[in-house]
C-alpha cells in the first residue's frame, strides 16, 4: 500500500504584473510550485525550467529514497539554470523558489527553498510547514523583529536562498512526514499569502470537498484584494492506493469539459485525456525524435497538470530541451511571454549539441578537462572564502548601532547607515519623541548624517545627550558665535560642535 494525490491547481498573472513568472505542476505523486524572480529577465524561464525538470519524479517507485531523490533533482535543476545562463548571458541573475511534495510509499517528502509555502491541514490542525528563506524571517528567528511587523517591513521580499546561477549548491530544506489519509496540502507562491491571511486559507481548505472550488476561491480572493503579484495555488489531498493504482474519483473533481488553461483540471479529467487505451495516446516515436518532443511525450504519458509559465511553454510547443544521456540531466529552456529576452531555441540546442560532441574522449580533451576541473576547484575555494567573509560581515553589521532620523524624530538603528544596492544594512531599533528640529543646528546635522555607536547602550547614551542639548537650546538665549568652537548649555557645561570631539562616535566614520 502507498499514497497518491488528488489535485487541482490554478495560476493567475494578477492585477499588476505584465507576465506570469510562476509555474506549477501537480500529478499523482508529485506537486511543485515555483516563483521566478520577476525583477530579473527570465524569471518565467527559471520557474518553468525548474518545474519541468522535476516532472520525471511523478512516479510511485522511489522505494523509500524519495528525500534523496527529490533533493538531488532540485540540485540538478539548479545546475541546469546555470547552464542556461552560460548559453544565454541575458538570463543572468534569474532565479526561482521551489516548494515540492513527493509521495514515496507511505511517506510524504517536503522540499523547499525560497518563500513559496506549504500548508498542511490534518487531524492535528492547520499549520505552515515550510519556513520562508527571507531576510525578514531571519530577523524574526533572531528575535530582532516581531512577526506582526514583518508584513510592513521594507525588505520583506528579499530572498536569502533561491535556485539560480547565484549558488552552485544551495541549501534545500527537506522533511519526511507520515501523512494521514484524507489530509490536504496547499502549495502557493507568495502572491497568495501576501494578501490572504492564514486563517482565511484554512477556512477555504475546510469549506468543501471540491478541490477545484478551493483553488478557484483562493485565487479569486487574491484578485479581489488587488493581486499585486502573480498568484499560483496547488491543492492536493492524500489517498491510499493499492500497488500504485490511481485514487478513486472524488465528488466534485470530474467536470468533464476542459477549462481555461489558467484554471484547474483534476486528476480524473487528465486520466481520461491521457488513457493509453484512448485515441489521444501518443504513437511510438523513433529514437531520433527531438528532446523537446520526448519531453512532451513524457508529460502526455501520465495524468498531470501544468499551470503558469510552464503551461504556456508546453502549449506553445517552444520547449528546446537537451537530454545529453541517461546519466546527464536534461536542461530546459522555455520560451514564454517575453520572446525578446530569450535566445533563439535553435541557437541554444546547437550550442548544447556542440558541447555534447566535444565530450568524445581524446587525450587532448582529457587534459582540457583536468585544467577545467582545476579551475572550477579554484573558483569554488574562492567562493567559499567569499561566503565565509559575507557571514562574518553580517555578524559585524548586526552588532553595530547608530543614531539617525525617523520621520523627523531622533531614532536608534541596528546596523550601519549604508546600503548594498537596493538592500539597506540597518533596521529601526526604536524611535523617540525627540524632534530633530528641536536640537541645536550642529546636532541636527550630526543626526541626519548618522552618529555611529558600538552598542545599544552607547546609542541610548547619545540620545540622552541629544535630549540634554535640546533642553539647553530651549533654555538658552539666542547664541552668539564663539571663536572657540563650542557653545554652552544653560548649566554652563560645554557641548562639542565637531563630530571628532564626541566620545560617542567611534573611529572610522561611515561604514
Amino acid at each position: 500500500m502507498g499514497i497518491a494525490f488528488r489535485y487541482a491547481a490554478r495560476s493567475d498573472v494578477g492585477r499588476v504584473r505584465s507576465k506570469n513568472d510562476d509555474s506549477a505542476y501537480a500529478g499523482r505523486y508529485l506537486a511543485v510550485v515555483a516563483d521566478g524572480m520577476g525583477g530579473h529577465v527570465g524569471g518565467d524561464v527559471a520557474s518553468a525550467s525548474a518545474v519541468i525538470d522535476l516532472t520525471s519524479l511523478d512516479r510511485p517507485d522511489h522505494h523509500g529514497e524519495g528525500a534523496t531523490v527529490l533533493a538531488d533533482e532540485i540540485q540538478n535543476a539548479n545546475q541546469n539554470l546555470a547552464r542556461l545562463v552560460v548559453g544565454n548571458p541575458r538570463l543572468g541573475g534569474m532565479g526561482t523558489t521551489v516548494t515540492a511534495l513527493l509521495a514515496d510509499g507511505q511517506d510524504l517528502v517536503v522540499a523547499h527553498i525560497g518563500d513559496s509555502r506549504a500548508y498542511r491541514l490534518s487531524g492535528e490542525g492547520f499549520r505552515q510547514v515550510t519556513r520562508d528563506h527571507t531576510f525578514v524571517q531571519r530577523l524574526i528567528d533572531e528575535g530582532r523583529l516581531r512577526p506582526e511587523e514583518a508584513e510592513s517591513h521594507p525588505h520583506k521580499n528579499v530572498l536569502m536562498r533561491v535556485l539560480g546561477d547565484v549558488d552552485a549548491s544551495p541549501e534545500i530544506e527537506v522533511e519526511v512526514l507520515r501523512p494521514e489519509v484524507g489530509e490536504r496540502w496547499l502549495l502557493c507562491s507568495d502572491g497568495l499569502n501576501a494578501v490572504v491571511r492564514p486563517e482565511t486559507i484554512e477556512s477555504v481548505l475546510r469549506s468543501t470537498g471540491d478541490l477545484n472550488q478551493i483553488v478557484d476561491t483562493l485565487v479569486e480572493l487574491t484578485l479581489d484584494r488587488g493581486a499585486p503579484d502573480n498568484v499560483t495555488v496547488v491543492v492536493v489531498q492524500v489517498f491510499e492506493t493499492d500497488d500504485g493504482a490511481p485514487p478513486a474519483p472524488q465528488e466534485g473533481e470530474a467536470h468533464g469539459a476542459v477549462p481555461d488553461p489558467e484554471h484547474a483540471r483534476t486528476s480524473d479529467e487528465l486520466t481520461a485525456a491521457t488513457d493509453p487505451a484512448g485515441p489521444s495516446s501518443p504513437a511510438p516515436q523513433p529514437r531520433s525524435e527531438s528532446s523537446a518532443a520526448l519531453l512532451r511525450r513524457d508529460l502526455a504519458a501520465r495524468p498531470h497538470l501544468l499551470v503558469g509559465a510552464a503551461a504556456n511553454a508546453t502549449q506553445t510547443g517552444r520547449i528546446p530541451t537537451v537530454s545529453d544521456s541517461v546519466l546527464q540531466r536534461r536542461a530546459t529552456l522555455v520560451r514564454t511571454s517575453t520572446p525578446d529576452t530569450l535566445a533563439d531555441p535553435r541557437e541554444v540546442e546547437s550550442a548544447l549539441h556542440r558541447a555534447e560532441a566535444a565530450a568524445a574522449p581524446s587525450p587532448r580533451r582529457r587534459r582540457r578537462r583536468r585544467r577545467r576541473a582545476l579551475a572550477v576547484l579554484t573558483l569554488a575555494t574562492v567562493g567559499l572564502l567569499l561566503v565565509a567573509g559575507g557571514w562574518l560581515a553580517n555578524g559585524w553589521i548586526s552588532s553595530q548601532y547608530y543614531v539617525g532620523e525617523d520621520e523627523g524624530n531622533v531614532a536608534i538603528y541596528n546596523g550601519v547607515s549604508q546600503s548594498l544596492g537596493p538592500v539597506g544594512l540597518s533596521d529601526l531599533e526604536q524611535s523617540t519623541d525627540l524632534r530633530v528640529e528641536d536640537l541645536p543646528s550642529y546636532a541636527q546635522a550630526r543626526v541626519r548624517n548618522a552618529i555611529p555607536a558600538g552598542s545599544l547602550e552607547e546609542a541610548e547614551r547619545i540620545v540622552r545627550e541629544l535630549r540634554d542639548s535640546a533642553r539647553g537650546e530651549s533654555a538658552a538665549p539666542a547664541p552668539t558665535p564663539r571663536p572657540t568652537g563650542t557653545v554652552r548649555r544653560a548649566t554652563g557645561s560645554p557641548v562639542p560642535t565637531a563630530p571628532s570631539s564626541s566620545p560617542s562616535e567611534s573611529p572610522g566614520g561611515a561604514r
